[in-house]
């Protein structure tokens, strides 16, 4: 088992360090494959909610090459999608989690938001009626480089909010890194709205695992640790949830005074 270098804790959230994102990756995977085992083995089924976006890439690969997850009994959601792209466009995350998750592992199910619905407002309510159908067991983060958890940009982030999945207009940070991690060709094919599940629905989660490799994450990576709990940087509030970790790799932690 690949260990972390360096780990403690900024309030309550704790943080543990990396030589390499593919060491950071097989780690996570192996708390995650031990914590749904321990899970399942004092319930029927799990809930879990998943993250897409580069940073998720090799410790999916990692979970999924690891086995020892009974997947059948897995209840699957996703944290956003874009508003008026089909199930079958190259950025739709639903396509990202058709085919990197649930072709390769069969889950009992897997609940999608329909970013090509024509009633958004219903999608809405629909998905929230799923998720307050059981409670959720784990939650897979990123972080963004505006700091945003989800789509819940700064302008957007409430962390009262009283909604469980809401629509919100991207900021242009957000969409430009769509743009930047090759998910789209240029800013003006970006998607202005997406469904976001919101900050308390995250944190209602009874473990959170947020991966934030890389280097283009080390600005905010330090904003998220070093600067006040608010909104803009969402990502802060995990500093408040002490089920939560933070897994970074040497490039993200690089400006970090306590490294």
């Amino acid at each position: 088992m690949v260990a972390a270098t360096n780990f403690f804790r900024v309030d309550d959230l704790l943080v543990q360090i990396y030589n390499s994102e593919v060491e950071m990756a097989e780690d996570v995977a192996e708390i995650v494959q031990k914590y749904l085992q321990q899970v399942l083995k004092q319930q029927d089924t799990a809930a879990v909610l998943l993250a897409t976006g580069n940073s998720q890439l090799k410790f999916l690969n990692a979970l999924i090459a690891l086995g020892g997850v009974d997947w059948s009994r897995i209840i699957l959601f996703h944290l956003d999608e874009y508003l008026g792209i089909t199930a079958d466009h190259s950025a739709s995350f639903r396509r990202y989690m058709r085919e990197r998750v649930e072709k390769r592992v069969n889950p009992k199910k897997f609940h999608y938001i329909e970013g090509d619905t024509l009633q958004p407002v219903t999608e809405c309510d629909r998905y929230t009626k799923l998720l307050q159908a059981q409670p959720i067991d784990l939650c897979c983060l990123g972080v963004g480089e505006n700091g945003h958890l989800a789509f819940n940009d700064p302008a957007v982030t409430n962390f009262q909010d009283p909604y469980k999945v809401k629509l919100v207009k991207l900021d242009t940070v957000n969409r430009q890194q769509q743009v930047s991690t090759g998910h789209f060709p240029n800013l003006e094919t970006v998607p202005q709205y997406a469904f976001t599940i919101t900050i308390p629905t995250i944190c209602s989660a009874k473990k959170i695992i947020c991966l934030a490799p890389e280097k283009r994450k080390a600005n905010v990576v330090k904003e998220m640790l070093e600067s006040y709990v608010g909104k803009d940087c969402p990502a802060s509030i995990l500093r408040q949830q002490p089920q939560a970790t933070l897994f970074l790799d040497v490039n993200s932690a690089s400006l970090l005074k306590s490294t």
